[in-house]
């Protein structure tokens, strides 16, 4: 078994496209509308299944926002360097919400960014990532 794909509901598709691909660095694999059942996708990440795990984007029409509630923590994504990928982000209009640094109680280097609607991202430094 694998992940293949984490969903995040998202209050504008084009938006979170433009953060994910112009921000972050991923790709736009693919779009489907679903007109009948009132919703858009799209797929974004750093590859295709079945060698990388996507984030499905889902637009419900109508609506503009959610409530993210007390569940839910985070998306890591591995990183070369954490402070330059904040600084990247920065320069690209995103939000950095924890400065890279060590993780507390250990030294691995992380950072945290924040999507359009929300959502956190941690950013782990691996050298080779």
């Amino acid at each position: 078994m694998r992940i293949l794909h984490t969903m995040l509901r998202v209050g504008d598709l084009q938006r979170s496209i433009d953060f994910y691909t112009t921000v972050l660095g991923m790709s736009l694999l693919r779009t489907t509308d679903r007109p009948d059942q009132k919703y858009l996708l799209a797929f974004v990440g750093y590859g295709k299944n079945p060698d990388h795990a996507e984030l499905e984007l889902t637009y419900n029409y109508g609506v503009d926002r959610y409530d993210l509630g007390t569940a839910y923590g985070h998306i890591a994504i591995a990183v070369e360097d954490a402070a330059r990928t904040c600084a990247a982000v920065k320069a690209k209009g995103g939000t950095v919400t924890r400065e890279a640094g060590p993780v507390k109680g250990g030294t691995t280097m992380i950072a945290f960014v924040q999507d359009p609607d929300g959502y956190k991202i941690e950013l782990i430094e691996r050298k080779q990532a």
